[in-house]
């Protein structure tokens, strides 16, 4: 199924997508007010019965329920998750990410020239191959899909990236992978955006980007959630970036460094994760401005499209 949180009347709810109808199925009318299909947090709270009732529902598919597709707001499936992880397990990004900073500081103090001379790493750093690294971001500034997003006034290089993740569907502690499978309650799009420039300098102090990351609008995901059963295999999709229309970046999930079933193996060591938290994947390869050294300007509308999921699209723009 696909699962989206949409607007209606001034309410968020929670409802089936049938994107060859192009038709949602708002789950809170379709049940007659079942406190599951509150909200999408709540149904995932609700656990594998509620899951099997909006799958019921779909099917039967009540009229009066069933709102257009066009046309309906779409937000981010979860609007401010109770926790946001995102990993880096694409070794092309872990290799590429680095000469992009490097050569951003050598153009800005020497010249074209001597960035033109910055090479990738020739391999990930070995704690990268070792356990899925990852850092907690900003969950209150999560936008949905269409949303335009403002630019953070103290950043002159906007960068997007396209990942895709998972949200925990059960309270999950010390799993392994063998079983993580059980806990990912499904995917989405990710579009981690990135100033790039404020980036490069809180990275020399080794804890991790902040303001390069936490900015008000800075994570968009949607546009919606797709269970595990509808998927497929996680690392068998096609993605592309486009901006304004214009092919920047194609390549496939696959050469994941650590799967999703891993990164909750790790993370949940002597923690417990919490229905409706979501592990990011990192950057696929290639599929950000600072591998390319091409950035976005005002008014560009980027589109991250990833197979069997959809398109994430949104628009920037600079605030005066």
């Amino acid at each position: 199924m696909k699962l989206a949180t949409f607007e209606k009347n001034g309410k968020q709810l929670a409802g089936v997508v049938d994107t060859a109808k192009k038709e949602i199925l708002d789950l809170s009318a379709a049940s007659g007010g079942n406190a599951a299909f509150a909200s999408m947090l709540a149904l995932i709270e609700a656990g594998a019965p509620a899951l099997a009732e909006a799958k019921k529902l779909a099917g039967e598919r009540k009229k009066e329920a069933v709102v257009p597709l066009d046309g309906t707001k779409l937000l981010a499936p979860i609007p401010v998750p109770p926790q946001m992880r995102d990993a880096s397990v694409y070794a092309t990004h872990v290799k590429n990410a680095p000469r992009g900073m490097q050569r951003y500081l050598a153009r800005k103090s020497q010249g074209e020239e001597a960035a033109a001379k910055i090479q990738a790493e020739p391999d990930v750093p070995p704690v990268y191959r070792q356990l899925p690294v990852y850092y907690i971001t900003n969950r209150f500034s999560v936008v949905g899909p269409d949303t335009t997003v403002t630019w953070p006034r103290y950043s002159e290089l906007m960068d997007f990236e396209l990942e895709f993740g998972v949200y925990i569907g059960k309270p999950a502690k010390n799993v392994t992978a063998a079983n993580a499978k059980d806990y990912i309650f499904g995917y989405t799009i990710f579009n981690d955006f990135s100033a790039r420039d404020q980036q490069v300098i809180e990275m020399q102090g080794r804890l991790g980007p902040t303001k390069g990351k936490s900015f008000d609008m800075g994570n968009s995901m949607g546009p919606w959630i797709v269970t595990p059963d509808e998927l497929g295999d996680p690392e068998k999709m096609n993605v592309e970036v486009r901006v304004n229309g214009e092919t920047w970046a194609k390549n496939t999930t696959a050469d994941m460094l650590h799967t999703f079933e891993k990164m909750i193996e790790h993370i949940s060591k002597d923690e417990t994760l919490h229905p409706g938290e979501f592990i990011g994947s990192g950057t696929v390869g290639n599929c950000c401005g600072l591998e390319q050294d091409r950035f976005l300007k005002d008014g560009d509308t980027i589109e991250l499209h990833v197979d069997k999921i959809g398109v994430l699209r949104n628009k920037v723009v600079r605030q005066k």
